[in-house]
């Protein structure tokens, strides 16, 4: 009976070691670049303390809930129109309006856009890319009620 010819490769100590520090290699490599990614696009605080934030949480919450607002946003090619209405769909008046609008991912491209306002309806002219969008509103009613929400939306452009 012949023996088997030999191919010529031989699993060696060395070998096994190159294959167990390249595997370790890539895992820390991995590792090093998630950690990176993740410590660049981190916007920071939204708040210095949250304590100090919640504390008139509800008091905020139920006077603005008492407001009875509904907010919609409306993507236009190179508009964004931000409704405000009642319960029943009729526009409201809104005394003043801020808001900052976002990627829902980073804050390196907020920006504020100039909105003007008619009948219960802002409107800025503001062109987006497609993607996830954040638009954070901060409305006063006239009986000066504050009026705050965050509104995501995706945008196919």
């Amino acid at each position: 009976m012949s023996q088997p010819e030999k191919t010529g490769f031989r699993m060696t100590g060395r070998k096994v070691l190159g294959i167990f520090i390249g595997i370790f290699a890539v895992v820390f490599s991995v590792n090093i670049y998630m950690a990176y990614s993740a410590v660049s696009t981190f916007p920071g605080l939204e708040v210095a303390s949250s304590y100090v934030a919640g504390r008139g949480f509800d008091d905020r919450m139920a006077a603005q809930r008492a407001l009875g607002w509904e907010v919609a946003v409306e993507v236009a090619p190179d508009a964004v129109h931000v409704h405000f209405t009642d319960a029943d769909g009729n526009p409201v008046e809104v005394a003043a309006m801020q808001a900052t609008l976002g990627r829902a991912t980073h804050a390196r491209d907020d920006i504020e856009p100039e909105f003007t306002y008619y009948r219960g309806t802002f409107t800025a002219p503001v062109s987006l890319d497609s993607g996830n969008w954040n638009l954070r509103v901060q409305a006063r009613a006239p009986d000066g009620t504050a009026f705050q929400q965050r509104i995501s939306f995706a945008h196919r452009g």
